[in-house]
This record gives structure tokens, C-alpha cells and sequence, in this order.
């Protein structure tokens, strides 16, 4: 326990603990809409129990990083005439993440704004359990999806720390403490706020296709003799915050109005 008291350690643990609960805002708002699906008195136990699953699910995959880690080569290649890439594990997984995500984002607008009703009420118990069950299991793919950008990203954080391991864990188990707290109120404003649930399905999809053309920069694709970068976080969440000011103060206005 010599590491404790170096003060790198704190300063790592700090940093990746804030990261954490940022990048868990996306996963809170992915959870509340989901939740949405249920009745009101199964929303709580379901993110509560979708999150408690998913903190020893991060943990499972930070025990198994030097798998992660040898996913960087690659598994098979794609050389056409237009496109060409060299695909490994990471962009595999974040590939399936990002169409995963676009798919159910635009699948959820579609009902909203078409105005289909998801059946919730209980009518055999079977049905019950299933959709509830599945509920959990769509929060313990997402997690999966958002898990591997940030441990990935902690991994390099701490590359070279001693107790490295240890620092993840307990980062991992405190911002999974902070998710479970805000993630109730966050989804009851969500929720209750159908222009809310829009936007966030929006960036859902954005954030999709950040992954998607991350898992293309990892390939190291080219289209179109075009290498495909990355697009910055940065760019990300800038829209993100700027969007979400703008319909703030939609919703001042449209309360000020009805008084």
C-alpha cells in the first residue's frame, strides 16, 4: 500500500473519478428513457439494479485490461477499390456500439413523434419479468458500449502508477455511487419533459456517430483515398451544452407564457 502515499496516485484517482461521472451523464440519460418503458413504481429498481449489474461488469473487464489492450491488433482487413481498413477488437466493439446506438435513438424518435405507446402495464406475470429483465440487459449493453471508451482511457491514465488496478476499481465504484444518486431525479426531469427526451435521443445519435468514426480511426479506414479521423470529444460536448442552454431557455419562455 506504498502507493498511497505517492501523490501521483491521488491526483490520478481525482482526475479519473471526475471523468468517469462525466462520461456516465450520457449513460444516465440513455437510462432514463429506457426506464421510461416501465411503470413508475419499477423505474427505480430497474436503474438501480442496472447500475449495481454494470458496476461489477466494469470491474469484471478492468480484471481482464490485457485483453483490451491486445484487441489494438488487428483481426481482419477490407481493401476494396473504395474503402479500405484493418479491423480490430476495440473497433469492432465500437462499431457495434455506435449503429447500436443510431438504431435505437432513431427507433425511440420514431415512436415518440409518431406517438406509438410502449404496452408497460402488467398482464401476465411472464411478460412482466421479461420486459423488465430486458430492461436490464439494454443498460448492461450500453454501459458495455460507453465502458470500454473510459476504461480504455483510464488504462492510459495510469499506465506505469503502481496499484493501477486498484486506483480503476475504486473510480469506478464511486462514480457508479454518483450515477445511482443523480440518475432518479435526472430521469424524472427527463421524462416528464418530452422536448428533453428529443434532444437527448439527438445527441444519443451523435454520440453514436462519434463512435462509429472512432472505430474507423482505430482502423485506420480510408475512403475515397480519405483517411477518416476521429471527431473531437470536445466538439461533442460543446454541441451538446450549447443545445441544451438554448432549450432551457425555450422552456423558461414557454413557462413565463402560460403564466
Amino acid at each position: 500500500m506504498e502507493f498511497l502515499s505517492n501523490p501521483d496516485t491521488w491526483a490520478a484517482f481525482a482526475t479519473l473519478t471526475f471523468l468517469e461521472v462525466v462520461l456516465g451523464i450520457d449513460n444516465i440519460i440513455f437510462i432514463s428513457i429506457v426506464t421510461g418503458k416501465l411503470p413508475e413504481e419499477k423505474r427505480k429498481k430497474a436503474t438501480r439494479m442496472g447500475l449495481f449489474l454494470a458496476m461489477f461488469m466494469r470491474i469484471a473487464m478492468l480484471f481482464g485490461i490485457t485483453l483490451l489492450i491486445a484487441m489494438k491488433k488487428p483481426w481482419f482487413s477490407i481493401n476494396w477499390s473504395w474503402f479500405s481498413a484493418d479491423f480490430n477488437g476495440q473497433a469492432l466493439i465500437l462499431l457495434v456500439g455506435g449503429i447500436f446506438l443510431i438504431w435505437k435513438s432513431t427507433k425511440e424518435i420514431h415512436e415518440k413523434v409518431t406517438h406509438i405507446e410502449h404496452n408497460t402495464q402488467p398482464t401476465l406475470g411472464g411478460q412482466a419479468v421479461k420486459s423488465f429483465a430486458s430492461i436490464l440487459v439494454q443498460i448492461l449493453m450500453i454501459d458495455l458500449i460507453f465502458s470500454l471508451d473510459s476504461i480504455l482511457t483510464a488504462v492510459g491514465m495510469t499506465n506505469g502508477l503502481d496499484g493501477a488496478l486498484y486506483i480503476m476499481i475504486a473510480a469506478v465504484i464511486i462514480s457508479v455511487g454518483v450515477m445511482m444518486l443523480f440518475a432518479i431525479p435526472i430521469g424524472n426531469f427527463v421524462n416528464k419533459n418530452p422536448s428533453i427526451q428529443i434532444l437527448a435521443l439527438s445527441f444519443l445519435i451523435l454520440i453514436g456517430f462519434m463512435l462509429t468514426t472512432e472505430s474507423m480511426h482505430l482502423s485506420n479506414a480510408v475512403l475515397f483515398e480519405q483517411e477518416i479521423g476521429a471527431v473531437p470529444k470536445g466538439y461533442l460536448y460543446f454541441a451538446i451544452l450549447f443545445s441544451l442552454g438554448v432549450e432551457f431557455l425555450n422552456m423558461k419562455m414557454r413557462k413565463s407564457n402560460t403564466k
